[in-house]
């Protein structure tokens, strides 16, 4: 006959937060063996992409973690994708470019008006 099992903490519910599986003890009894609720992994802000090397903890656990845990070393570590960085690196470059660009053709505007 199957054995019998009872939770042995918070209530007799079978809810997310009350997850359990069942082991074989070396006794061979059977068990409730208590698990963790399964966590999301933080997302770029950008585009929604799983951020890469940083862990899918619970807040609370993400706050002990060592800074070096939660963040990548890269500008924007622990809250932007790599392509959503270099996407905002070229952005800017190019429009820096374009101010360059526009401030060399209002000189060369303004000496041809000195010429004629």
């Amino acid at each position: 006959m199957v054995q019998r099992l009872t939770y042995k903490r918070r209530h007799c519910y079978n809810t997310k937060s009350n997850g359990v599986k069942i082991i074989k003890t070396p006794g061979g009894k059977l068990t409730f063996q208590y698990t963790e609720k399964k966590r999301q992994a933080p997302k770029c802000g950008d585009c929604g992409r799983k951020l890469t090397g940083i862990p899918a903890v619970a807040p609370k656990v993400m706050r002990t973690l060592v800074k070096r845990q939660r963040k990548v070393s890269r500008a924007y570590g622990g809250s932007r994708c790599h392509d959503c960085v270099r996407q905002r690196i070229v952005r800017a470059f190019l429009i820096e470019e374009k101010k360059i660009v526009k401030a060399v053709q209002r000189a060369q505007k303004t000496k041809d008006n000195k010429k004629k």
